[in-house]
């Protein structure tokens, strides 16, 4: 490294896109368990724990789905999390694994096609 700054500070934003705003911010509202602090048509931001969930419609440049990009989102309980997820309409991309260490992962897709991760770490409090 050239220097003594440090390039990236942490995750912020991730952004899910989708092609219904309103039902994409009240499910993640009823996921999260609290409304949006930014809901504007153009952009739907939910403050969780410090980083940004964002909802944005989708553009010529923008698509929902997967895309290559996964996002974990941290979890005291993957199992619990896991069936609340699946109880309000996602669908399972990939089960609760314990990858080593004692974390578990699991990915699922959102209704509008996204993908959503959920990380239970136990060495990150």
């Amino acid at each position: 490294m050239e220097n003594n700054h440090q390039h990236f500070l942490g995750l912020r934003t991730v952004i899910y896109v989708n092609t219904e705003l309103e039902k994409a911010r009240d499910w993640y509202a009823r996921v999260l368990g609290f409304p949006p602090y930014f809901d504007e048509p153009f952009y739907v931001g939910f403050n969780v724990g410090g980083y940004e969930l964002g909802v944005m419609p989708a553009d010529e440049v923008n698509q929902p789905g997967g895309g290559g990009v996964l996002a974990y989102w941290g979890v005291t309980d993957a199992d619990a999390a896991a069936s609340r997820l699946l109880s309000l309409g996602a669908v399972e991309r990939e089960p609760v694994t314990e990858v080593g260490g004692g974390i578990k992962v699991a990915t699922f897709f959102d209704p509008f096609g996204n993908v959503l991760g959920v990380i239970e770490n136990p060495h990150f409090k």
